[in-house]
């Protein structure tokens, strides 16, 4: 209501300010989604150097299961990948991954959990200067 009753007195300046909004809504999530893509990246640099060393058995089972857990997630991408080429993927991709939590899969990688991100977040801030 209240949204009409501005829109009314100075529909410019609510046209724009929505405008402003909608682009800093959408610089926001395009800068998680780089973030997210930067940490994959990463990542997989190190699954593959993991991998590299395994070749040469200087790889310790600790690591060799970080490196797999990496590998179920590009997987995890790369099953996204394929809802991105079919038609109407803005629509099925949130779609699917609403599915899959519903169900119980976790479907996106990793990097994409915000809950992750927040307990990373949460755990740095406990920290003490000490350690």
């Amino acid at each position: 209501m209240k949204t009409w009753i501005y829109f009314f007195k100075a529909p410019r300046r609510v046209l724009s300010i929505n405008r402003k909004r909608q682009l800093t809504k959408l610089k926001r999530q395009l800068i998680r989604v780089k973030i997210a893509l930067a940490q994959e990246k990463v990542e997989t640099k190190e699954m593959l150097s993991i991998y590299r060393r395994y070749t040469i058995k200087q790889a310790t089972p600790e690591e060799m299961k970080q490196a797999n857990r990496q590998f179920l997630d590009v997987l995890k991408g790369l099953g996204i990948g394929v809802f991105a080429v079919l038609p109407f993927a803005p629509i099925t991709i949130p779609i699917v991954i609403k599915l899959g939590k519903w169900v119980g899969v976790d479907i996106l990688p990793s990097s994409f959990n915000e809950e992750r991100v927040k307990n990373t977040i949460v755990i740095s801030d406990n920290q003490s200067p000490d350690q």
